[in-house]
């Protein structure tokens, strides 16, 4: 990422992201202060692609197929991280999506995989309005993009899909029955 661009919040399929390089420790720690957010709870990472997915966790089979019929989408998917990965983070797993977004995606390609989490104070309501998200966080964040497309204002599903067990962690739009349903 560009030097003064470490910390940037912008629009996904979703809500307003707030997100940094998944290597950039300082700027990971600062998303932590700006939130008030727990340090045990992982943020969860944006790719543009399924190689940045592969690059930074262990994708199987069936992760691949889950992964090619609902991203880009609202679906995370929890994976074990790879060595490089739990190093940067000091996690053994990690959320991945990739968002359906031209304007998110564009931003990862450019940047690379970006830990992300939600525009608002941890365990409140994610912030999508743009003029709202400038008036509260222009000075911590160093740049936030205008809205470009429409989002659907509400969180992605998350799911664990570690040691091939599927488990839901986060009702979206996206069911239990729809992820099973891929593996038939």
């Amino acid at each position: 990422m560009k030097q003064n661009e470490r910390i940037i919040i912008f629009p996904t399929d979703t809500v307003y992201g707030m997100g940094c390089s998944i290597f950039d420790k300082e700027s990971i720690q600062k998303i932590y202060q700006i939130k008030s957010r727990p340090l045990d709870k992982p943020l969860a990472c944006l790719c543009a692609d399924l190689q940045q997915i592969k690059d930074i966790a262990f994708v199987s089979k069936n992760v691949e197929k889950i992964i090619n019929t609902f991203m880009p989408g609202a679906l995370t998917v929890i994976l074990k991280a790879n060595a490089k990965i739990k190093k940067a983070t000091g996690f053994d797993t990690i959320g991945v999506r990739i968002p359906n977004s031209k304007t998110a995606i564009e931003i990862l390609k450019t940047h690379g995989a970006m830990l992300t989490t939600s525009v608002n104070d941890s365990g409140k309501s994610p912030i999508n309005e743009y003029n709202e998200i400038v008036k509260k966080y222009s000075h911590l964040a160093d740049k936030i993009y205008p809205p470009c497309e429409n989002s659907s204002n509400h969180p992605s599903t998350v799911v664990s899909l570690i040691d091939g067990k599927i488990k839901i962690l986060r009702q979206g739009d996206i069911t239990l029955t729809q992820i099973i349903e891929t593996l038939k």
